[in-house]
């Protein structure tokens, strides 16, 4: 919610204090964090993340200052006739909940009270006088899930015990050799466990669902800041039931068990939408399922959330500037690409310019941008996608990721003739993105007229807040510090608790090196230098590597030495070329 008219009223610092929420304190605490950090952030956003109050009572307070109601809405005081009187997509796109109707007026509940464009928009397409609530995007958004009809749309918060799983022996007779899949898998033990597994993998922050078997067992594990761990062995039996159950929400064909399918499943837990990508693989003691976990509501929208230090953030952000030539960012699977160029993309985002993206798939939705989904099956590859956005006149376009020749020559092509394109590639560094655009069929004078910069970047686990410690480290990992100048600073690591399941780790921060061409690169560039030459000069120009980034964050005590070398230790030999 703005907070720029609150200008010419009165803070929200005071408004809060005003009304006992927070302390001068704290007040001062975050004005402090966003000078110092120079954070784009609203002091709001700051009082929510440091835990000084929540977003509802930011919203109570804005609502005062704006003269208007405040409401905590639930699905409980909506009139299901009101939401159906605006186009669901216009709900979505600007966060307003319709709660009832009364003669001609109808009350909404906005998290923008004072955008009067938006409210005569309410007004036009309802037929009726608007009255308005103020609300926060999160209660809106929670809402309107539970009212807007949406196809394949599962409910999990139902769900079976945590500790006992009683039911389960229920179907300790079921064989592999079933008759009716379908029938079993709609039976209440199955459905529970499948929701079972899914509702803890979101409230376990995991991102992907691993479920398998052998000649024996059966197994579920989860991976959660990058590690898979193993959640629970159910009955052996229970394979086919439950793989029949996930094809059925993902609308996939149950009979079919010899080759691979890929389906969605969006649920609702909590409330919340969360997005479920479904990979099933035939194996020798039957199918492997695997499942994305997808949930808009943790991907982070701004660049200061994403682990940069100041010098790379303020160039990064100087690079996605530039009005055309192509941004790439590289790593690999499950490093945060797409976090990061969706991160820029809601950076750059406004109503001048036209933003596009040919994605496989649309991992999650920005209001304000077109976004296109690619389909292999009818042709509609990224190629012939973005072929053909070239024609609906792009200012800046996102690529999901460079695969093929034709690929990386039209998006060159687009960026030298004034647009501005950002992709990923998979590459261990940011000068092997020149190495792998070369390698595609790319000419060299291309990639050097158009390469504006590289990001290239690894995912570190964070250590657990609860369980954090001081240590004495080897004298091998000090040295690998001391050589950055940090003889001084402390080490720290996880001891491990029931929070972070023993790991002394929790959550993952990213580590980043920019790489952006000047004159002499580019040079290099066209007479196709190796990119071990092309890193050395890179590091020689003050290029700050991977390694040295995770050791920013281990000397700030975000991370430990030993999950940096873990992650970055092959970089490390680089620094010594000249």
């Amino acid at each position: 919610m703005s907070q720029i008219l609150l200008e010419n009223k009165m803070q929200l610092g005071q408004l809060l204090l005003a009304r006992g929420v927070v302390t001068q304190e704290q007040i001062d605490h975050a004005l402090a964090e966003q000078q110092d950090k120079g954070h784009r952030k609203l002091l709001g956003e700051l009082f929510v993340e440091m835990g000084y109050c929540t977003e509802n009572q930011i919203a109570a307070a804005l609502a005062e200052a704006y003269g208007v109601p405040y409401a905590q809405v639930s699905p409980k005081l909506c009139d299901p006739k009101a939401v159906e009187l605006l186009p669901r997509e216009f709900l979505e796109a600007h966060i307003v909940l319709p709660l009832f109707k009364v003669h001609d007026v109808l009350t909404v509940a906005v998290n923008e009270p004072t955008n009067v464009f938006l409210l005569d928009e309410i007004a036009r397409i309802s037929g009726c006088r608007v009255r308005v609530v103020c609300s926060t995007t999160k209660d809106i958004r929670a809402t309107l899930q539970s009212y807007l009809p949406a196809a394949n749309v599962f409910v999990i918060d139902d769900i079976i015990d945590d500790e006992g799983l009683e039911e389960f022996t229920l179907i300790e007779s079921i064989t592999q050799d079933i008759s009716n899949l379908e029938e079993v898998a709609g039976q209440s033990p199955v459905v529970k466990l499948v929701n079972y597994l899914l509702y803890n993998a979101v409230r376990e922050n995991a991102s992907d669902i691993h479920i398998e078997c052998d000649e024996k067992r059966l197994r579920v594990r989860y991976r959660v800041d990058g590690k898979l761990y193993e959640k629970m062995r159910p009955p052996h039996q229970m394979h086919a039931a439950v793989v029949s159950r996930i094809k059925i929400m993902a609308e996939l064909d149950i009979a079919q068990r010899r080759l691979p399918q890929d389906g969605g499943i969006h649920v609702l837990v909590e409330g919340r939408p969360i997005d479920l990508r479904v990979s099933v693989m035939p194996g020798n003691f039957g199918e492997k399922v695997v499942i994305r976990v997808i949930d808009p509501q943790k991907i982070l929208y701004n660049l200061e959330s994403l682990g940069f230090t100041y010098d790379n953030l303020q160039r990064f952000r100087e690079v996605i500037q530039v009005p055309n030539g192509i941004v790439l960012v590289t790593g690999p699977t499950g490093s945060g690409k797409n976090t990061t160029l969706y991160a820029a993309l809601s950076e750059l985002n406004n109503e001048e310019v036209n933003i596009c993206t040919v994605e496989d798939p649309v991992e999650c939705n920005i209001s304000g941008i077109n976004q296109f989904q690619v389909n292999t099956g009818v042709g509609f590859e990224f190629s012939t996608a973005l072929r053909s956005l070239l024609r609906q006149d792009p200012d800046i376009i996102m690529v999901g990721e460079i695969r093929d020749q034709a690929t990386a020559n039209i998006a060159v092509q687009a960026a030298l003739t004034g647009h501005l394109v950002l992709s990923t590639l998979h590459t261990n560094d940011a000068p092997g993105a020149v190495t792998r655009l070369l390698d595609l069929g790319v000419a060299p004078y291309l990639v050097s007229a158009s390469l504006k910069g590289v990001l290239a970047q690894r995912l570190v686990r964070k250590i657990c807040p609860n369980c954090k410690t001081e240590y004495d480290p080897p004298a091998s990992l000090k040295k690998a510090v001391q050589a950055q100048g940090g003889q001084t600073c402390k080490f720290y690591r996880g001891l491990g608790c029931k929070k972070c399941r023993n790991t002394g780790y929790a959550g993952r921060i990213a580590i980043h090196e920019l790489l952006v061409p000047d004159d002499e690169i580019m040079e290099m560039i066209n007479e196709r230098i190796s990119a071990k030459k092309l890193r050395a000069v890179a590091l020689a120009k003050g290029m700050s590597p991977l390694h040295f980034d995770g050791i920013e964050k281990v000397k700030a005590g975000i991370v430990s030495i030993e999950e940096v070398l873990r992650i970055a230790a092959l970089d490390a030999p680089t620094t010594v070329e000249s």
